[in-house]
């Protein structure tokens, strides 16, 4: 019994880190737009909504001036998109775990 106990203990202190691997911070700076705010999260997953009230969440691969590139889709894991940054009306990003 005290090895499994041990074991959960263990098992339980290496899985915290990849917990909180999906919470971060959002911030921003006064003179900051769209675009950098994404590219700040790239390789990390966010939610952006977009003007018609829709919204994607997925991984940033890119974000150029004028497109944010997201992949690995929740709910179409196996499609990546390409999002007008004009459209995007916010950024939704988990903080918290």
């Amino acid at each position: 019994m005290r090895h499994f106990a041990t074991a959960l203990a263990a098992a339980l202190l290496l899985a915290l880190p990849a917990l909180s691997a999906h919470a971060q911070n959002l911030s921003v700076g006064a003179a900051d737009t769209v675009q950098p705010v994404l590219q700040a999260h790239k390789g990390k997953q966010v939610t952006v909504r977009l003007t018609g009230g829709q919204e994607l969440t997925g991984v940033v691969r890119e974000a150029t001036a004028k497109l944010v590139m997201l992949g690995a889709h929740t709910g179409r894991e196996f499609f990546d998109a390409a999002v007008l940054l004009e459209t995007v009306e916010a950024i939704l990003v988990r903080t918290k775990q």
